[in-house]
């Protein structure tokens, strides 16, 4: 096999993240963030309109498998709440969300890190291979982690579900790496580390998988197999190897 490209997923597969939505943290800061731009709401209350509208975006979507954006929720979500025009300046209102969004994530994160070994894998791969990543994520996240741990300069392209209403296992987000790599299916690897999403997503275009059996993601789909199964990520190595023997 002639490998050009590797994919990867990202959460789960690369960077190693908890976050907990439920964490009434969240809500009780963004309340108070809202005061100072005159919205005053309780913190159940921002916790139940943001859900509300995230469902929304979900089920007007006519896409098999819909993502949100998470900027776009909170865009929604101040005009829904703005009383009269003019009651937030427009310059104000076109950061805003985004300031919001990044509220939400940096209180809801618990732990952001690499999984042990990605770094030096990274640097082995890079000289020999293009490298993209496609995360079922949102790019107000995404991009900003990744800069966090260090790997934002070693993929081109990152594809991002968030910012194309759809997410894995929809074909159309390989597609998009694939064409931006211009590398056809059979000359690509992608490694991830959930069954369905990755795994099978992958291997409906005929591209060859690597299945990392991290601490996330799911490990089963029915009818489903990897091409090969790593448990550690410094195994990527060998795997490479193999498939550059078949």
């Amino acid at each position: 096999m002639i490998i050009k490209a590797i994919l990867f997923d990202i959460n789960g597969t690369l960077i190693d993240i908890n976050t907990d939505e439920g964490n009434e943290e969240i809500y009780r800061g963004i309340s108070h963030i809202l005061t100072y731009h005159g919205i005053f709401m309780h913190r159940w209350e921002v916790r139940d309109e943001y859900y509300r509208i995230m469902d929304v975006q979900r089920k007007t979507s006519r896409e098999k498998y819909p993502e949100f954006n998470v900027v776009d929720v909170f865009r929604e979500f101040l005009n829904r709440r703005v009383s009269a025009p003019g009651t937030i300046p427009p310059g104000k209102l076109e950061w805003l969300p985004v300031f919001l969004a990044d509220a939400y994530r940096g209180i809801s994160r618990n732990r952001l890190q690499l999984y042990p070994g990605v770094l030096d894998v990274m640097n082995d791969l890079r000289p020999r291979y293009k490298l993209a990543a496609i995360s079922d994520a949102q790019s107000a996240w995404c991009l900003p982690e990744m800069r966090a741990v260090g790997i934002d300069g070693y993929f081109a392209p990152i594809i991002v579900s968030g910012d194309f209403g759809y997410r894995k296992p929809d074909p159309r987000l390989f597609t998009a790496a694939l064409t931006a790599l211009r590398v056809a299916p059979e000359n690509a690897l992608f490694v991830g580390n959930d069954m369905f999403r990755d795994v099978y997503a992958a291997k409906r275009l005929g591209i060859k998988t690597v299945f990392f059996s991290s601490n996330q993601g799911g490990k089963q789909a029915e009818g489903v197999t990897p091409d090969y199964i790593i448990y550690q990520f410094p195994e990527l190595r060998q795997a490479v190897e193999f498939f550059e023997r078949q």
